[in-house]
């Protein structure tokens, strides 16, 4: 008896529970777009994983009820949605479109049925019985934000074909960093015109968020016009960036950059993604070939069935669910639908809290309240962790950063997540490798000017063609970086001859700046100078020169040797206190010699007691004594008092002191011809008004006086835009050989580098003055270049080998005729130490004066002598003066007797002069 009890109530106990647990078949409705074949299969394809996983509401099966209906179908919808709920269904799934899902929500709201959404939707709010496993949009849009800023990207077009693009792009439109331009596609596929407008305003960034399926046509267009080259970059919003066909776009060098929910070669997802592609469906049919690859939104179906799977599972864990059957037109609500929904909302939303499942109070949203969990339920799918904020928002998600790499195809280089933000993985140095591969064995188009010595055309009797046309240090200096990079070039003159300059008023450049601009060139070498305005436009490699502006000018005449240069080694005003100095101490010596008694002297030595002294020191003998010894000779009087024997030493040391100075100082003067130039630099030019200057039109040196704030070079500017006719020339060479025919009225500003290279050349030029400014020389290339930092590395390593100096000590002083100047003044430097009767001619000519006023003087003397003689002796001065001429004459006689003065009783005798003995009057002492 007892044995049938326990028996009865076993069998009533398993039907009550057969009665109350969830039924062996839960329908699950679908709604979808009639072309949307993808979701559906994603739809059915979770349901089989569900059903054959029986870890998952094992004792119950799964039934997908499908209803397809046309796009923006609403009230075929509605419908649909009343029929599946009058089958009994736990959830409805979809649709896509936003219209007709609209009304699907409606409907789920008032009878209580959870709808869960996998489709994009703007909405800042969820409705209560609304789960949507797509991203959260502003997420995803503070996601591209993170994305751009570590790409390092100011300015950039957004191309968009629906609204809903400036939705998911709110971020970047507000970002005040960034420069943005909003341009919407057209609807009637031929982009082209839209691109070629993008191609003109020279912008090389691009953000695209189209339909996937137009992703790649917008991409064809574009490389049809030229806008996928190496230096464009393409941020692609799509979540399915991994799908998209851009192998065409592989080996262009352009920078497609693009992100990914789902990663297909994630470990863990293999075994889906190979049954997704290759695994025979239960419902009869394998996937057709274009449908073998699992979009982002047919993976968010594939999870958010999974996760109504497993919120169902553990509600029917802890409670008694039933499966009602519900009628649109009644207003019965399923009693599950809210505790269903917000186990799927709650799943990671919140911290662990301990403790096993408890009861559930009533109330509508009660069930949830107290639910807790022993450890923290994590829900996993294809899309990574499925994760909803405490507003049901899927806010929190892991995005891969995709970017195209010539080598692998799409390469995976960081991650973004809401917490880090973007984080790129990829290190430097494969950053740096692949440029420097997609560079290799490329073929640039090199933008020159001829400018001697950088770029010049060979001087050949055959007629050249392509690179063998030109020769120079900037060719040398391509051809160095080529071979140390690996790849290619081919260079072209630019149409124009300028190196580039904006025009103030419509602010377009020419010249090379033009050509990278438009990308008609790869690189622009030449004497190309680094400025601001040039560097905001492109791009500039490392400097390969440095240098500033300084003066060329006509170097003056070599000064002719003056006849007096002998009197150069001391100016004027020293040789006035020389003469002053030795009248003054003439005299004073003449005064102290007559003061101090040991100077007065008896004239004869043999008498004891003379009654007259003699002071030798006349005034005559003092200017002797003087000037014999500031000419380093001997005189036959010397000072004995103590006084005069210092006036005489101290005028000693004085006259040391100068003729040694004179001497050292002559023989510069005399050797070395000296020029004499009228300016020494830009503050004398600056000051004078004789001398005309000017620089290139539009170059870098007429910007720099032209926008500069320093005083000096502002009354420079003045005076050369003021001029007339015009200083400025409209190239160096011009500038040169103005110079060389102004006969030094004119002085031509430009870059020392260049003027060195002159001076090598025309001797008749020289730099004058110290550098005005410092600037460097760099190679141009377009903006965003990939380039840039390959070349500038280039550079540095021949920097640091000496190629460069050596490149330079090639195009400067051994070809096209340099050195020559050097050689010349080498030549005159080894003349220099003989000198020519010019430079001592002055000292003869004073020789010859003196002499010549020694004559005068002596003649003089002997006229006078003549007549005082024949005033004495009572004769004419003719008899006197022939007497004293034939004496002269007859050299023989060495000997003159001295003439006796007559005594006064001879006055009257017939002579008075005796032809015998030849006396003259004068007494004889003995």
């Amino acid at each position: 008896m007892k044995i049938t009890l326990l028996s009865s109530t076993f069998v009533l106990c398993c039907c009550l529970w057969r009665v109350f647990a969830l039924p062996d078949t839960i329908v699950i409705g679908g709604i979808f777009d009639a072309k949307d074949e993808r979701q559906e299969l994603a739809f059915r394809y979770a349901v089989d994983r569900v059903n054959r996983d029986r870890s998952t509401l094992s004792r119950s099966m799964l039934r997908a009820q499908v209803e397809k209906l046309p796009a923006d179908d609403s009230f075929h919808a509605s419908k649909r949605v009343c029929m599946l709920l009058r089958t009994g269904v736990a959830a409805i799934f979809g649709p896509q479109s936003e219209n007709t899902a609209n009304h699907v929500q409606s409907i789920c709201d008032a009878m209580e049925v959870p709808h869960i959404e996998t489709r994009w939707d703007y909405k800042l709010t969820r409705d209560e019985y609304s789960v949507n496993l797509y991203p959260y949009p502003p997420s995803l849009s503070k996601a591209y934000l993170d994305i751009l800023k570590e790409l390092q990207w100011k300015s950039f077009v957004i191309l968009y074909d629906s609204n809903e693009g400036l939705v998911r792009l709110q971020d970047l439109l507000m970002e005040k960093k960034f420069t943005v331009t909003v341009r919407q596609l057209n609807e009637d596929g031929d982009y082209r015109p839209l691109l070629k407008d993008i191609k003109r305003s020279q912008e090389t960034r691009i953000v695209l968020d189209v339909a996937q399926e137009k992703i790649y046509h917008v991409l064809k267009q574009a490389a049809q016009i030229g806008l996928m080259r190496e230096y464009h970059n393409y941020f692609i919003t799509s979540l399915d960036f991994n799908l998209i066909d851009i192998e065409d776009f592989r080996y262009g060098g352009t920078n497609i950059t693009g992100i990914q929910l789902i990663d297909p070669k994630n470990e863990q997802l293999a075994q889906v993604v190979e049954e997704w592609m290759y695994g025979e469906l239960k419902y009869g049919r394998a996937l057709p070939p274009h449908l073998k690859h699992i979009t982002t939104e047919a993976a968010l179906m594939y999870d958010a069935v999974h996760l109504f799977a497993k919120a169902l599972d553990d509600l029917d864990a802890s409670h008694d669910v039933i499966i009602d059957k519900l009628y649109c037109e009644g207003d019965k609500a399923w009693q599950h639908g809210s505790s269903l929904i917000n186990y799927m909302k709650l799943y990671s939303s919140r911290p662990p809290t301990g403790g096993t499942r408890g009861g559930m109070p009533g109330g509508r949203f009660g069930p949830i309240a107290n639910y807790s969990y022993h450890d923290q339920v994590q829900v996993f799918g294809l899309t990574g962790l499925i994760k909803f904020d405490t507003q049901g928002f899927r806010s929190d998600f892991k995005l891969d950063i995709l970017e195209m790499d010539v080598k692998e195809g799409l390469k995976k280089v960081g991650t973004w997540t809401k917490h880090e933000g973007a984080n790129y993985t990829r290190s430097w140095k494969d950053a740096v490798g692949a440029v420097e591969l997609n560079l290799h064995n490329k073929t640039l188009i090199v933008s020159t000017a001829l400018t001697p010595p950088y770029s010049m055309l060979k001087d050949s009797s055959e007629r050249l063609q392509g690179n063998d046309r030109f020769e120079g240090f900037c060719i040398d200096l391509i051809d160095e970086i080529a071979k140390i990079r690996g790849f290619n070039y081919t260079f072209k003159e630019v149409d124009d001859g300028n190196y580039g300059s904006r025009n103030r008023e419509t602010g377009e450049w020419d010249g090379i700046v033009r050509e990278l601009l438009d990308h008609k060139a790869d690189l622009g070498i030449v004497d190309f100078t680094i400025t601001y305005e040039r560097e905001e436009a492109v791009d500039f490699s490392m400097p390969f020169m440095n240098l500033g502006i300084s003066i060329i000018y006509k170097k003056p005449q070599k000064k002719a040797p003056s006849l007096f240069s002998f009197m150069s080694p001391f100016s004027v005003d020293v040789w006035i206190y020389m003469a002053t100095a030795y009248l003054g101490v003439s005299v004073l010596l003449f005064i102290l010699a007559r003061m101090v008694p040991e100077e007065w002297e008896c004239p004869y030595p043999c008498i004891q007691e003379p009654e007259e002294l003699e002071n030798s020191f006349t005034l005559l003998n003092c200017l002797w004594f003087i000037i014999g010894t500031f000419l380093c000779q001997g005189g036959d009087i010397a000072p004995k008092a103590v006084s005069t024997r210092i006036v005489a030493g101290i005028w000693w040391f004085f006259t040391l002191i100068m003729i040694s100075s004179y001497t050292a100082n002559l023989a510069a003067f005399l050797t070395v011809e000296r020029m004499d130039s009228p300016i020494e630099g830009a503050e004398d030019l600056a000051k004078q008004t004789k001398i005309k200057y000017g620089c290139k039109a539009g170059g870098s040196t007429y910007t720099f006086f032209r926008d500069s704030n320093i005083p000096t070079y502002q009354r420079m500017w003045a005076a050369m835009s003021n001029a007339r006719p015009s200083v400025f020339t409209a190239s160096n060479d011009d500038g040169v050989e103005r110079v060389s025919k102004s006969g030094g009225q004119y002085a031509f500003l430009m870059e020392s580098s260049s003027i060195e290279y002159e001076v090598e050349r025309k001797c008749d030029l020289m730099q004058v003055g110290s550098l005005l400014d410092s600037k460097s020389y760099g190679i141009a290339l377009p903006p965003g270049s990939p380039y840039t930092g390959p070349i500038s590395s280039a550079i540095l390593k021949l920097k640091e080998s000496g190629v460069l100096h050596m490149l330079k000590t090639r195009w400067w002083k051994q070809r096209k005729g340099g050195g020559r100047c050097q050689t010349e003044e080498s030549k005159d430097a080894a003349s220099a130490a003989e000198l020519g009767l010019e430079n001592v001619g002055g000292v003869f000519v004073v020789m010859v004066g003196g002499f010549i006023i020694s004559i005068f003087v002596a003649c003089c003397e002997f006229l006078w002598k003549a007549r005082k003689l024949a005033t004495e002796d009572g004769a004419s001065f003719s008899e006197e003066l022939r007497k004293e001429l034939l004496f002269i004459i007859n050299c023989r006689e060495s000997e003159k007797a001295v003439r006796k003065k007559p005594s006064p009783a001879e006055t009257d005798s017939s002579s008075i002069y005796d032809e015998s003995s030849s006396t003259y009057g004068y007494s004889d002492k003995k």
